[in-house]
């Protein structure tokens, strides 16, 4: 099988701004890398990563801006943000930074179609709410319809599920570890349906979230890695709203996907 795309060398990175943008190029993209020191469980960098490289592979440009916290964000200027897991103990440092500072102006630019993937506790703090197993209630932004209850019972383990977006290959899989049970209301409908592990809450067979551009799930491991399907599925929706259009040539994705065979058979 021919190769369909040359994978160029990837470019240098930094730990706080990331940014390689030529002027003369036709696209780039603002990421947004949401509390990358207290938000970053089992390796979810590795979201921004991919979704930096794959977008290289393709001629287009990147900045990632890492959001501290006490920064002042113009979140118009963003085309994607990521919001990875933490801790407990990390989540509860950031909860009111990013709600009391964020939470209005981060909601209206995710409802006028900023994309946005948030795992684990980014996921929960996009919703209502979430109360602790301790009875601590933590304010979410509502951005997504759903409450997180923290239970007895931890959900450990690899995952696999049926993702509801228009892409080919539906089936992703991932790692979850989270004790927070998670329930949707009737403003989000959930981002897939569970073939093998516990999803959102261990009952209803339902995994993460999604409203328009807003995607929260659970699946760690890195998400994105495990499933470059969906990372480009996320760029495409990031230029999509920039430029009104989405240039996505095919990578050779060949051991991604043989990767990604072996954990589905083996999570079944």
């Amino acid at each position: 099988m021919p190769i369909q795309q040359q994978r160029a060398p990837s470019p240098p990175m930094s730990t706080v701004v990331e940014s390689d943008i030529d002027e003369g190029t036709s696209m780039h993209l603002h990421i947004a890398h949401l509390y990358p020191a207290q938000m970053n469980i089992y390796g979810d960098r590795g979201n921004i990563i991919v979704l930096r490289q794959r977008a290289h592979w393709r001629g287009i440009d990147v900045t990632v801006d890492a959001i501290h916290p006490g920064a002042t964000v113009d979140w118009s200027r963003y085309d994607l943000c990521f919001f990875g897991g933490g801790q407990d103990s990390g989540q509860a440092l950031i909860a009111d930074d990013f709600v009391v500072r964020h939470g209005t102006e981060l909601r209206a630019a995710l409802a006028d179609g900023v994309v946005m993937l948030a795992i684990c506790g980014g996921y929960q703090l996009l919703g209502n709410y979430f109360k602790t197993h301790a009875g601590q209630t933590l304010p979410g932004i509502g951005a997504l319809d759903v409450h997180t209850v923290g239970g007895t019972q931890r959900f450990i383990g690899n995952i696999a599920v049926t993702v509801d977006v228009p892409i080919a290959q539906r089936n992703c899989i991932g790692f979850e570890n989270h004790s927070g049970q998670t329930f949707l209301g009737s403003g989000a409908r959930p981002l897939g349906t569970v073939i093998a592990g516990s999803g959102n809450n261990g009952s209803d067979k339902t995994e993460g979230a999604q409203v328009h551009n807003t995607f929260g799930c659970y699946l760690h491991g890195s998400f994105l890695p495990k499933n470059p399907q969906f990372a480009d599925f996320l760029l495409r929706r990031a230029l999509e709203r920039r430029y009104g259009h989405a240039e996505l040539p095919p990578l050779d994705d060949r051991a991604e996907g043989a990767a990604q065979r072996v954990m589905l058979d083996r999570v079944r």
